[in-house]
């Protein structure tokens, strides 16, 4: 089975666009065998821990409206090109993702983690919900087939808050400055939102050294 670890963070705009092509290599793939990871970064380490108001974030993070304006009209026209309809004007706040990480790492045991990460997606992107509040990432928890009275408690404890801050440290450890980053089987990784054509010829390659290594096992055997 193909391995892709996807590097990412639930505020990113770029990882949902990424997130979209994948489905659409994977859609011209359909006799791959895949189990995909998401991975833990953080576009904003230092994000205080109650988040920032949009329009002070947009400032600070691209010196001023105006750049800001410049950035996110290529984002939106470039995800319009996927079909997706960003509604950054909603957003009101833009939060820390620690704990939005947490819950899509807590979701991984009980494989709904893809359904957390869009149900995330969908509730920042847009409807512009601020998912560094617990009620919305319950809401999401609930959207992605979870349960809600399981997901309270643990978003109230700090399970995996270790967890998740470790793999954002290793992350960056490796090189990852950016995201999204798409790791194949351990060895090979695709940093940004590649084309679909492109996620498809790694899938091809994946699948090809996984036919390869079943075979020099087999001839060992």
């Amino acid at each position: 089975m193909i391995q892709i670890d996807i590097f990412s963070d639930t505020i990113c705009p770029w990882c949902l666009i990424g997130k979209r092509r994948l489905e659409a290599a994977l859609a011209s793939r359909p006799q791959a065998e895949v189990e995909i990871r998401w991975r833990t970064f953080q576009l904003n380490p230092h994000m205080p821990l109650e988040g920032m108001e949009r329009q002070a974030y947009l400032s600070l993070k691209f010196g001023g409206e105006e750049n800001a304006a410049m950035v996110y009209d290529r984002i939106r026209t470039t995800g319009a090109e996927d079909g997706i309809a960003f509604a950054f004007d909603a957003i009101q706040r833009t939060p820390n993702t620690l704990t939005s990480h947490r819950l899509v790492r807590w979701a991984a045991g009980q494989s709904r983690q893809t359904e957390v990460v869009e149900a995330l997606f969908q509730a920042y992107f847009f409807e512009g919900r601020d998912i560094g509040e617990k009620s919305v990432l319950l809401d999401a928890a609930e959207a992605a087939g979870l349960k809600r009275e399981e997901a309270e408690p643990f978003l109230d404890s700090t399970a995996l808050l270790a967890e998740v801050s470790e793999e954002d440290r290793q992350a960056r450890g490796l090189g990852i400055d950016g995201v999204p980053c798409f790791v194949f089987n351990g060895r090979h990784a695709l940093a940004g939102a590649q084309p679909p054509k492109v996620l498809a010829q790694m899938l091809d390659i994946a699948q090809e050294e996984l036919a390869q290594q079943g075979q020099s096992e087999t001839a060992e055997a």
